[in-house]
């Protein structure tokens, strides 16, 4: 199997304070994976209060 890959990164939406609801993050994750998205990474770079972790995903095309 010698398949490519597109790539998609999404940053779920936060509050003005930076944090998310985990419904929001289910939402996110749900919405992507019916589209054909399968969630490869999380990525925290700054694991605080203000900020939220970036989505990877990838589908084969």
């Amino acid at each position: 199997m010698s398949g490519q890959w597109k790539y998609l990164v999404v940053e779920p939406k936060t509050t003005m304070m930076g944090s998310f609801k985990p419904e929001q993050l289910q939402e996110e994750l749900d919405k992507h994976g019916r589209l054909g998205w399968e969630l490869v990474n999380v990525v925290h770079a700054m694991p605080s209060l203000s900020s939220s972790p970036t989505l990877i995903f990838k589908k084969e095309v």
